[in-house]
Formats: structure tokens, sequence, C-alpha cells
């Protein structure tokens, strides 16, 4: 078993980033080999549409042909068993660095046919995590956050057969509030949910990594 987590945020070691290092203890717990990426890591583009993953008969025919700094990275998700993928929020949409990622991972594996069909032929089970400074569920429902988000799960799911998720609600931003200007926001409250509940989104996220690594 082999899991391959991606982290779609600038940042190495905050909310995102911990949750999906759960994610993959959990898998671990159950003696699946794990691997955390780093998107920011990578010089990379978004799908550059040369359709070369559509040519009929072409030798990249159902795969990314671009090479850059994502290569290897898709090459690896390709033996992967499961996926994790985690990204903050931002502007009501996942990070832009997840969203290119997602772009060359996906596209070249839809077939535009009617219904739509997918070329992959494994069985990778997707989990997404994300992380935001919306309130709650029903606060991310009215924004139209809720909305975006699982049209992109029904994708992945379309795709590689499964797909579940997790999010985790006002998440603590910075060190010091004090610092920065973020009036809007009661730093000591922003404290006490960190303390509280993003330990439990923690336990969640573990539990994510535990089902994925043990699912038939």
């Amino acid at each position: 078993m082999n899991v391959v987590a991606v982290n779609g945020s600038p940042r190495k070691a905050w909310n995102t980033a911990t949750l999906l290092q759960s994610a993959l203890d959990g898998a671990a717990s159950q003696g699946a080999q794990t691997e955390l990426v780093h998107l920011y890591d990578f010089d990379f583009k978004g799908c550059v549409s040369c359709f070369a993953c559509k040519t009929r008969g072409g030798a990249s025919y159902g795969r990314c042909a671009h090479t850059d700094g994502l290569t290897p990275v898709l090459r690896a998700i390709e033996s992967a068993d499961a996926l994790l993928l985690g990204s903050p929020i931002y502007f009501g949409a996942l990070s832009g660095e997840m969203r290119c990622f997602l772009e060359r991972l996906v596209f070249p594996y839809l077939v535009y046919s009617d219904p739509p069909q997918t070329l992959y032929t494994g069985a990778l089970r997707v989990g997404c995590i994300y992380t935001m400074n919306l309130p709650s569920p029903e606060v991310m429902k009215a924004w139209g956050v809720a909305d975006h988000l699982a049209a992109g799960e029904r994708t992945l799911a379309r795709v590689f057969g499964d797909c579940e998720s997790l999010a985790s609600f006002d998440t603590y931003q910075f060190r010091d509030y004090g610092k920065v200007v973020a009036d809007r926001f009661d730093e000591a409250a922003k404290a006490r949910r960190r303390d509280k509940e993003f330990p439990k989104d923690c336990e969640k996220a573990f539990e994510m990594g535990v089902g994925l690594a043990s699912a038939e």
C-alpha cells in the first residue's frame, strides 16, 4: 500500500500540512508506505492546452506530456494506491497551486465522450482535506464554497472511482495576530478553537488515513 499526500498550501508546517501528516500517520499505522509532497517546492504550470494527452495514437495519449517540476509527482501518483489532497481555501476556492496540479493530474484521464469516460484503469482512493477561515459547514454552504468543492470531488470520483473529504473550519492563521491587520478576528476565540477543535480535526484526518489504507 502506497499513499501519497499533496500539500497545496505554501506553509509546510501549518494547518493543512498538519492534517495531511495526521492522515499519513493513520495510513502508516496500517502498514502503508507514505510520502508528503509540498507543491510550492516545485516549479510548474497548470495545463498548457497542448492536447497531447488527447491525440489519437499519440505517445502521450492519456498522460500529461508537459515536462516540468511536477512530472515526478504525477509519475509517483501513477503507482499510488491512495492519494490525499490538502488545500487551504482562498477566495472561496482551492489554492492556485492545487488547482494547477489538478488540471495536470485529472485532465489527461478524461475522454471527451458522451457520457464522459476515464482512461484511469486502477483504483485510486482519494481523500480531500480543506482548511479555511469560514466558521462552519453552514456558512461554507451559504457562501457557495461547498458546491465548488463538491464539484471537484465528483470529478475526482468519476475519474479515479472514490473520493471523500474533511474540512477544518475557523483555523488559526497567524502566530502573532498583533503583527497583522486582522481586526475582524477574535484572536482569543481563534486560539481556543485551535486548542479544542483542531486536535479533533487531526483525529478525523488520522481516521481518514486509516480508512484509505485499509479499504479493499
